[in-house]
């Protein structure tokens, strides 16, 4: 089982001209494998993220992963496959601020139709594992910024999803709330099998991935290693 991209193109209008952002991208990656995407600032990283994960079509090209053409679905459906199957990082965490620890991490069971007393318990379960079930009751605006980033994460895998995407993870983090973030993360998606791609300018973030691809003019290809 795998993620396969075949000649993913994207493009956005800028004025009277297209803006090729993804030109015929073509990548294979294992499930359970972690991969780092670099690239400069524009050259489309999240673009790509956002076409993996459905929340953007494609121009043209297809996204294949397990077996199922996701880049298909229409809008429902690729929301569905996203809430079931894919977890997401963000750099600026993304928490609901009217909501406590426990309650953001709960959200993402309670949009898959796990509700009561299975999702707190398992909520509760995911906090342990980032260090964080002793404060499932504070505000998330109290916390500091790597523990809101713990709490990202554990939102993002509380549900069991076949696929991890991270977008500059550790971009909002000092040092060494990122030194511990990062082998946090490995950590949580090796031992659920769990694949991982990340989006990231961190030389130190890319140099703990598997493999390492660089996105430039349009293109996808494999780096040497950081």
């Amino acid at each position: 089982m795998a993620l396969v991209l075949h000649r993913l193109s994207r493009s956005f209008r800028e004025g009277d001209r297209l803006h090729a952002v993804l030109d015929r991208v073509d990548a294979r990656i294992e499930r359970g494998t972690s991969v780092a995407i670099r690239g400069r600032s524009g050259s489309g990283k999240s673009t790509l993220l956002n076409l993996i994960c459905g929340i953007d079509t494609a121009d043209s090209g297809s996204i294949e992963f397990d077996g199922a053409t996701v880049s298909a679905f229409g809008e429902p459906a690729r929301t569905l496959f996203r809430r079931r199957h894919i977890g997401f990082v963000h750099q600026f965490f993304n928490l609901v601020s009217t909501l406590n620890v426990e309650e953001n991490v709960r959200l993402a069971l309670e949009l898959n139709g796990v509700r009561g007393s299975e999702a707190r318990a398992r909520s509760l379960a995911m906090l342990t594992q980032v260090a964080l079930a002793g404060h499932a009751a504070r505000a998330v605006d109290t916390l500091s910024g790597g523990e809101q980033q713990r709490v990202a994460i554990a939102r993002a895998l509380v549900h069991e999803p076949a696929l991890l995407l991270a977008d500059e993870p550790t971009g909002n983090l000092d040092e060494a709330s990122a030194g511990e973030i990062v082998p946090l993360m490995h950590a949580l998606v090796r031992a659920r099998g769990t694949t991982l791609i990340m989006v990231t300018h961190d030389a130190a973030l890319a140099a703990s991935a598997e493999r390492v691809l660089t996105l430039s003019d349009g293109r996808l290809a494999e780096s040497e290693a950081v």
